[in-house]
């Protein structure tokens, strides 16, 4: 199986670039963050056209997730249980005997913003949950854009961000949280490229000068760890026009 996790940052714009790649790579799994629009504006029928079924949790403007598949998906769920939450930001389901969680986790803004508050709480609402979750799937996997650069190899410049969101301490400690429940992080799997990025600022040719992040994971569980045998970054779509700031990171597995 091929999984994919992408940050389109708006389908309504992302769409034609979206149908273009899986034509091509053919993912089992695509999740995506971002696709700011209302489940009725969602394009079912055209990915249906593609080849692939979709679940979506969506609202106009912000956020939104859905996971695309062109196998059967099934047990779809929909938010962090008992989080009292409107923000649309995850969702769940089963595929080909994986459970698939698609989650866009909040950015934080700056630290003392009230909005990274809330992005603490809410990993720590994710990481109960995926501890329920890995109980009953054993073989799951957490794609999306997790706004958390784990290491300092995944920040272009640490000197420069430090002290800022997406690379504080408390994040990544919550990052490491997520992993000490038994799951891996399926790029660091495998030797890559030093500065190795899914993120790039639109500014200052960001992309152009590989002044990126590595913010968007594939977190495999122990039962799937075995079965892992590529991870990558999709550098292509970056390159398109009117690009996301994101690109994709792609798993292969064997099973």
């Amino acid at each position: 199986m091929k999984l994919a996790t992408w940050n389109v940052n708006s389908l309504n714009v992302r769409l034609p670039q979206v149908l273009d790649w899986i034509a091509v790579e053919k993912p089992d799994v695509l999740c995506l963050q971002e696709t700011k629009q209302e489940d009725s504006k969602f394009p079912f029928d055209a990915l249906k056209e593609a080849g692939y079924n979709a679940v979506h949790s969506g609202q106009k403007t912000y956020n939104g997730v859905a996971i695309l598949s062109p196998h059967e998906i099934e047990d779809v769920t929909y938010g962090i249980p008992g989080l009292n939450d409107e923000q649309k930001r995850l969702v769940a389901a089963t595929i080909n005997d994986i459970r698939i969680v698609c989650a866009y986790i909040p950015n934080g803004q700056s630290l003392d913003s009230d909005k990274y508050q809330y992005k603490l709480g809410w990993l720590e609402a994710l990481t109960a949950y995926l501890k329920t979750e890995l109980a009953a799937h054993p073989k799951l996997a957490l794609l999306g854009d997790y706004n958390i650069a784990p290491e300092d190899r995944d920040v272009h410049d640490p000197v420069a961000w430090a002290g800022q969101v997406l690379v504080s301490e408390p994040e990544r400690a919550a990052f490491r949280a997520i992993m000490a429940l038994g799951l891996h992080d399926g790029f660091r799997l495998f030797d890559q490229e030093p500065d190795s990025f899914s993120w790039w600022d639109y500014r200052m040719a960001g992309f152009r000068r590989n002044l990126g992040l590595r913010i968007d994971h594939i977190l495999v569980s122990e039962a799937l760890k075995s079965e892992c045998m590529r991870c990558w970054i999709d550098k292509g779509p970056r390159k398109l026009e009117r690009p996301s700031d994101h690109t994709p990171v792609v798993l292969q597995l064997a099973c």
